[in-house]
């Protein structure tokens, strides 16, 4: 059978990467799982072709409404640029030859049009298009779907010049192309000007960091930095990840940089995945500077703050949290990038202790281990789990977390793991007796009806160990802060999927 088929009927048992028991997802749980955690880099058990040709398998057998309102949720809700513009090419790929009737037509194009929230998008999306289709030549762009000719045309009024400058790229496809393919009405005399500034290449250059620094005159990388700041002219983004460079600059106005990134309201709208405070914070350790502290208390208040509203779990007794730290969880998200699945876990699983009042801290591996931690740390509290990882193995024995439950007698409320869930058991591996995950979830449930378990799916791979079909079972996927939205859902009878289902376009 295909990797990538999927069934809808019959059993839900499959077998895993690592070859033991786990449970089929169905289409759209899989598709939800998969789209929330693709970073369309190569995983440890899988590589992007894998996980575009998944995408596209699960797309053709979802209907359109709920992948339009997927592609808005994975942009609006888990800060995800690419895979959204992926999932409207292949919504229309799979009507390729067929009629695709007026509703659906604009909804599709509506999508599009939100999704695509900067210039640089516009270019994106059709380079997959031309990429999906696998055209060549001169008119690799040829005969574009309606919908995507219009979706784009309309995204082409939400932007001004300064940001069409910003992204107007030096790619094979350009934002001039873009336009003459889809032809857009400028909403104003403006917006006119600024059309035809695309067309004949004569859009001002804009004043941002990248330009400025790389500048070559005789004004010093300190200089540059030190105006950028003190004239505003520093996005969130680009201070969070350039902290370690006007560090080594020596820039006299790091205080500046470290209230705007502490600042609640610009940590709301900054719309960062958690993840990025931890390697903002990875960057800067060990480097010979008296802002060292300043940076890790600020660092630490934004993060704080944008889990700040985390609803259904405030206040929670009884919290019982365990991370994956298993090889695996070892694969970075990308080669430039310097976290891993385990950093976004234990991100993850520290923020949500922040909100709980009564909670067992672990992790697991080969072997599990719970670690007591401070409760108004997490930052600090990552990096102390991150130096445990190997004091439990590399194999992934996720049934210790719920053992250690069962033989403690403890009965906790709500229990979570964060892991990409391959998870087996590597101490009898070799026997028939080897645990399944389930059944020792089973078991505690006979022991603790009551007890509820969240699954955060952080890799995609389509599997569980126990199906989420089951009462009190729940999959959650993401690293953004808002997949803890979700159990506020369920605490009202919801799941992921009714969430996305929620979502008006």
């Amino acid at each position: 059978m295909s990797r990538f088929s999927v069934s809808k009927k019959g059993s839900t048992r499959t077998t895993n990467y690592e070859g033991a028991k786990a449970y089929k997802l169905d289409p759209k749980m899989e598709l939800y799982s998969l789209v929330c955690t693709a970073s369309l880099q190569k995983k440890f058990y899988t590589d992007e072709d894998e996980q575009l040709n998944r995408i596209r398998a699960l797309v053709g057998l979802t209907d359109p409404d709920f992948v339009c309102k997927l592609a808005v949720y994975a942009r609006e809700k888990m800060y995800l640029r690419s895979v959204p513009l992926v999932l409207m090419v292949e919504v229309l790929w799979n009507f390729r030859g067929a009629f695709i009737d007026v509703e659906t037509s604009t909804l599709i194009k509506r999508t599009i049009t939100r999704i695509i929230q900067r210039p640089d998008e516009i270019v994106e999306i059709l380079a997959y298009y031309q990429e999906a289709n696998e055209r060549t030549g001169t008119k690799k762009l040829s005969k574009l779907s309606n919908s995507l000719k219009k979706g784009i045309a309309e995204s082409f009024n939400k932007f001004n010049e300064y940001q069409f400058a910003k992204y107007n790229r030096d790619t094979e496809i350009k934002l001039r192309d873009a336009m003459f393919l889809t032809h857009p009405i400028p909403k104003d005399s403006v917006q006119k000007d600024i059309f035809a500034k695309i067309a004949n290449n004569k859009l001002e250059t804009p004043d941002t960091w990248e330009v400025s620094l790389s500048k070559n005159d005789d004004v010093s990388k300190k200089e540059k930095w030190e105006r950028l700041i003190d004239e505003g002219k520093l996005g969130y983004m680009a201070a969070l990840r350039n902290l370690r460079n006007m560090v080594e600059a020596n820039v006299s106005n790091l205080g500046k940089v470290l209230t705007q990134l502490s600042e609640p309201e610009n940590v709301i709208k900054s719309k960062q995945f958690p993840f990025r405070f931890l390697s903002a914070w990875k960057a800067v350790q060990g480097l010979p500077t008296f802002y060292g502290q300043q940076i890790l208390d600020n660092l630490e208040r934004a993060i704080k703050t944008s889990v700040y509203n985390i609803k259904g779990i405030e206040n929670s007794d009884n919290v019982f949290i365990s991370i994956d730290t298993s090889g695996s969880m070892t694969t970075r998200l990308s080669e430039k990038s310097s976290i891993a699945y385990m950093d976004i876990g234990l991100v993850m699983g520290m923020l949500l202790k922040t909100r709980c009042n009564k909670v067992i801290s672990s992790i697991f591996g080969e072997t599990f281990m719970p670690v007591n931690l401070p409760s108004d740390n997490i930052l600090l509290n990552v990096d102390k789990l991150k130096s445990l990882e190997g004091k439990v193995g590399y194999s992934t024995n996720g049934y210790l977390a719920v053992e250690y439950l069962i033989t403690n007698k403890l009965m906790a409320d709500k229990v979570m793991l964060f892991t990409d869930c391959q998870l087996w058991d590597s101490n009898n591996s070799w026997f028939n007796d080897s645990r399944e995950f389930a059944d020792v979830w089973h078991q505690y449930k006979r022991m603790n009806p009551k007890a509820e378990l969240y699954l955060f799916d952080l890799a995609g791979y389509g599997n569980t160990p126990i199906s989420v079909r089951e009462p009190g079972v729940y999959l959650i996927a993401g690293w953004s802060d808002k997949v803890f939205d979700i159990i506020s859902a369920i605490k009202d009878g919801g799941n992921a999927i009714s969430e996305i289902d929620k979502i008006k376009i």
